[in-house]
């Protein structure tokens, strides 16, 4: 009778050990089940060894009881790095999506501070790009905002967009954001990036968010129906949107060494314009802070706290860098001198307040004016 029940016992001990290997292979390949699993595990595991106890000699017993603990520590172990890897995983997959279209100087910028925070997809038409947005932490896809069919696998493809692409070079509409708006899902969050040229010439006055539109090129009129196509998606779509109005846009590889190196000339004082400015670096912060404070159908300034003319803005910057400070002239004498577009850009004077900015995107400028900026800049 012993020896009919020991050979029993080594049947049920090799049972045991294929139905113990058995269940490991269950929870290695089912790991959702796994958690639940482990506790059924657990009370099969301690059954079996009860029901051995007696049936075997000490040494059996301990063997298949010992065995049993083996596989069941196994289990445990591997549940719990599964369970870590799959909160990893989850927090990755389960974080919100982030499209940027229009991924370049700005775009780089913002990449390293949303990156933690969305799963981030990054529009470019070049695909000799895919690396450096792989490694700035996006996933990039590629898509042409010129050819709408290349843009039908963005559709709902993220719930946030910043919309950072410029307008056709050409025209009076911006169609490459009508194409945009055709890929947007309901209820999305875009923030879109424009320009204080839609006020045209102010005359040096200031000027809030409440200041009616009045460009003065083709250039601007493009950024305006870009903001008005934009709010009809958002009335239509129940979406939320914040339009950033953006003046000249500088940082330490975006001065105007060039121009003073080749003595472009200035305005004299009393024909010059007042401009305004940011940081790239602080632009990048004011799209984070629009994304995460933004009001829906909000304009906000995105400039920082400089009160300059043109003409002193370009001494500063030649005095910073030991340069020549540019020749000035008279407005007649200067068209003759520089280019249409330049022209332009010297011929519009607005100081544009920044208090939405501060109080409701509750932004701290890390470069609060130019001066500030070019002594960090020149430290670097």
């Amino acid at each position: 009778m012993r020896h009919g029940a020991a050979e029993q016992g080594h049947a049920a001990g090799f049972l045991f050990l294929a139905q113990g290997a058995a269940l490991v292979r269950l929870v290695a390949d089912g790991t959702r089940y796994h958690l639940a699993f482990a506790g059924a595990a657990g009370a099969i595991f301690a059954a079996v060894g009860q029901a051995h106890t007696g049936a075997h000699g000490s040494r059996q017993d301990g063997f298949v009881f010992f065995t049993a603990e083996l596989v069941a520590a196994w289990l445990n172990s591997n549940l719990e790095r599964h369970t870590i890897l799959n909160m990893e995983i989850s927090k990755k997959f389960n974080k919100p999506r982030l499209l940027i279209i229009g991924c370049g100087d700005v775009g780089m910028r913002l990449l390293p501070l949303v990156r933690a925070h969305y799963r981030v997809f990054a529009v470019t038409s070049q695909r000799e790009r895919f690396a450096e947005l792989r490694a700035a932490g996006a996933v990039p896809v590629l898509a042409n905002l010129d050819q709408p069919d290349s843009l039908r696998r963005l559709a709902g493809l993220a719930h946030h967009i910043v919309h950072l692409a410029p307008p056709p070079g050409e025209g009076q509409q911006d169609r490459r954001t009508r194409n945009v708006t055709a890929i947007l899902p309901e209820r999305a969050q875009v923030v879109y990036v424009s320009t204080t040229g839609v006020y045209g010439d102010l005359g040096g006055r200031w000027a809030d968010e409440t200041q009616t539109v009045a460009p003065r090129n083709a250039r601007a009129l493009r950024r305006v129906d870009a903001e008005q196509v934009l709010r009809a998606w958002a009335r239509r779509a129940r979406g939320r949107l914040a339009i950033l109005r953006v003046p000249g846009i500088y940082g330490a590889d975006r001065l105007p060494l060039k121009r003073l190196e080749q003595g472009t000339p200035a305005l004299r004082a009393e024909d010059d314009v007042y401009t305004n400015h940011i940081h790239a670096d602080d632009l990048a912060r004011v799209v984070l802070a629009a994304l995460r404070r933004g009001v829906g159908n909000r304009i906000y300034h995105a400039v920082d706290d400089t009160e300059l003319k043109m003409g002193d803005y370009f001494d500063m910057v030649a005095d910073h860098f030991g340069l020549p400070r540019p020749p000035r002239l008279g407005r007649a004498e200067l068209a003759q001198a520089v280019t249409p577009t330049l022209l332009s850009f010297m011929s519009e004077s607005r100081r544009l307040a920044n208090r939405r900015l501060k109080e409701e995107l509750q932004v701290r400028l890390l470069y609060p004016d130019v001066a500030a900026a070019l002594r960090c800049i020149k430290r670097q």
